[in-house]
């Protein structure tokens, strides 16, 4: 019998970091050992909680540990006694930027490191903690081979109107351009609808990644081909605590009246906008649906509506519609949001079976409907581990 493997998936947070652990001799043999997190990270507070596969608790502890090297120190040290005979080969990292430099996962080294810190300015509150995450393994564990696997990169192959703004050529040369993001989300389904549909292998799919951070992805034949989100994880629908497109005169107006600096716009457009905003209440799609409130209604209504209309243009962008999938927390269990994002849409040929989408079926469209609907799960993680895989048999250049 073959040596089963292991594999460290790391998404790393400012304050957190969440982890996967997969075991299998290779991409096609790929089995959740574990799953957890550690948060607190640089406070007092540092906490380790670990589930094993069918989601029971392995581990709840309070660590005295607080920086990020000497966390992950211990979470290695605490999977090498879980492995059971398994070794573990390698980490791979959720990267939020890749830039137009990385258009496909890739091996680190230190020039890569580099590279990667050339990037903070397109994610200042994401990819430093990406960064750190990996150089703090590569300082500890200098033999484990780490892959870099972007958020940005599936949406590499949209066409040049996709990825531009109107603004002038200079700055677009400079890096001021549309690059869309939730791209392993998307890679994933791109991967799974063939397997679940065959013969949309080469149709027009519109994917709803609707979660607390939500998308929307134009695909054709498996490949990106236009998205809502921008230059930034802001814009395109109303999120959690996000508001999605907003007019770019609004930040003008809030500079030059309300007197608000920088950081307290961006604290505005990302902790403070988008359904908490709206309802005051919540950024919980749960919570909303299941508050008396209006203002909690309202701020549904707001999501569904933001997602069917961008949903439609997407449809022009791929200039028609053959499926829609959603997926994501909020896409994958609200049958509210996904009814009502549908009816919105019917006029594309969009009509669900309510029992199949009460029932969170696979396929939930009617049996008349013209476009078919599915409910396909996400699985970032198991992307990020199929790719690891993937680059540590492929010869380094």
């Amino acid at each position: 019998m073959s040596q089963r493997n292991a594999y460290l998936v790391i998404n790393a947070g400012s304050s957190s970091l969440k982890f996967c652990v997969f075991q299998g001799s290779d991409a096609a043999d790929l089995e959740v050992a574990f799953t957890g997190q550690i948060s607190g990270i640089g406070t007092q507070q540092a906490r380790f909680e670990a589930k094993d596969a069918h989601r029971h608790p392995l581990a709840s502890v309070a660590l005295s540990q607080s920086d990020r090297a000497a966390l992950l120190g211990y979470l290695l040290d605490w999977i090498g006694g879980q492995l059971n005979g398994s070794v573990l080969v390698a980490a791979g990292h959720r990267v939020v930027h890749g830039g137009t430099r990385f258009s496909a996962p890739v091996r680190v080294t230190p020039a890569v490191l580099d590279q990667l810190e050339e990037l903070i300015p397109l994610a200042p509150l994401h990819e430093p903690h990406n960064i750190a995450a990996i150089r703090a393994l590569a300082e500890s564990y200098p033999q484990l081979p780490q892959v870099a696997c972007f958020d940005t990169a599936f949406h590499q192959t949209q066409p040049w109107q996709s990825q531009t703004f109107a603004i002038p050529r200079a700055l677009t040369a400079e890096g001021v351009r549309r690059y869309g993001f939730h791209g392993l989300s998307y890679e994933y389904i791109a991967h799974q609808l063939p397997r679940v549909a065959p013969e949309l292998a080469d149709a027009r799919v519109l994917v709803c990644h609707l979660g607390s951070g939500a998308s929307l992805c134009a695909m054709a034949a498996g490949r990106s081909v236009d998205t809502t989100m921008g230059f930034t994880a802001l814009d395109g629908v109303p999120m959690g605590t996000r508001p999605g497109s907003i007019d770019p005169g609004v930040l003008i107006y809030l500079m030059r009246e309300k007197g608000l600096g920088v950081d307290e716009i961006e604290t505005l457009l990302y902790h403070k906008s988008g359904m908490l905003g709206v309802s005051g209440i919540s950024n919980d799609m749960r919570e909303l649906e299941g508050s008396d409130a209006p203002e909690a209604a309202e701020a549904v209504e707001l999501f569904c509506h933001g997602v069917a209309k961008q949903g439609a243009a997407l449809a022009a962008s791929m200039g028609g519609l053959d499926a829609v999938v959603f997926t994501a927390g909020v896409g994958e269990n609200s049958a509210q949001v996904r009814s009502r994002v549908a009816e919105r849409l019917e006029w594309l040929g969009v009509r669900l079976d309510p029992a199949a989408n009460r029932a969170k079926a696979t396929r939930i469209s009617a049996a008349d409907s013209r476009v078919p609907v599915f409910v396909i799960p996400t699985n970032e993680e198991q992307m990020i581990a199929r790719h690891t895989i993937a680059c540590l048999s492929t010869p380094s250049r």
